[in-house]
């Protein structure tokens, strides 16, 4: 059954340190243990939507941080694209994963 929902919307007027993009981080890693570091390092930042996928929700000052982090994880061999998407993100998924949503945090 296909889920659609709306991750996120953008919001011009919220100041750039407060926006939120959604990620979508893929790659193709050819060794096992590279592989595995590269997985555990995503996780810190999002959830495995595949295999080899990962979608983020990201401030900017995350994103930059995910991406300094990749080069020290991957060989030349290795295939990585990331995706930073701004607008209004609309995902339809099939299958079993949870689509990622923010979670809003409220401190009293």
């Amino acid at each position: 059954m296909e889920k659609s929902t709306r991750i996120f919307i953008f919001d011009e007027f919220i100041a750039e340190e407060r926006r939120k993009y959604l990620v979508v981080v893929i790659y193709d890693i050819v060794d096992n243990r590279r592989r595995g570091a590269f997985a555990k390092y995503l996780k810190g930042f999002g959830v495995r939507v595949q295999k080899s996928a990962f979608e983020c929700i990201l401030t900017a000052a995350k994103y930059e941080k995910l991406v300094k982090g990749i080069p020290s994880l991957i060989s030349a061999e290795d295939q990585i694209r990331v995706y930073k998407l701004t607008s209004n993100a609309d995902i339809k998924a099939w299958g079993t994963v949870e689509l990622v949503e923010e979670e809003e945090v409220v401190i009293i």
